[in-house]
């Protein structure tokens, strides 16, 4: 387990997200002092990426990735006047061999948990 590298990539595609989510969401484990995450480290680009979506404020859903390891999945949020409440802003990512007709929504990830990290 490097400490120095973050896992990559970054972006999550939205169903992905969405699966995390509910699977945290599912989670009975009991937290104990030992196994009780305190922090997240959070790399640089994950919060670049998310500013760059120029909303007025970034939501984080807390999930459980395919590694067992609670994460934390970054979107853009924007107030809409009409509902009184922010709204998701999605990125879009064009995946290989994809067009742009076909840009998969995505968040952003790549942090880690403390501890362990």
């Amino acid at each position: 387990m490097s400490e120095k590298a973050f896992p990559g990539p970054i972006q999550v595609p939205l169903s992905t997200a969405k699966q995390w989510e509910k699977r945290y969401e599912d989670d009975s484990t009991i937290e104990t002092s030992a196994n009780k995450v305190k922090s997240f480290l959070i790399p640089r680009q994950s919060l670049e990426k998310v500013l760059e979506l120029g909303t007025e404020a970034v939501r984080a859903y807390i999930g459980i990735n395919d590694q067992d390891e609670k994460t934390l999945l970054f979107v853009g949020a924007r107030y809409d006047k009409e509902t009184d409440k922010y709204i998701d802003v999605y990125a879009q990512s064009l995946l290989q061999n994809k067009s742009a007709e076909s840009a998969d929504d995505i968040v952003f990830d790549g942090t880690r948990p403390s501890p362990p990290y």
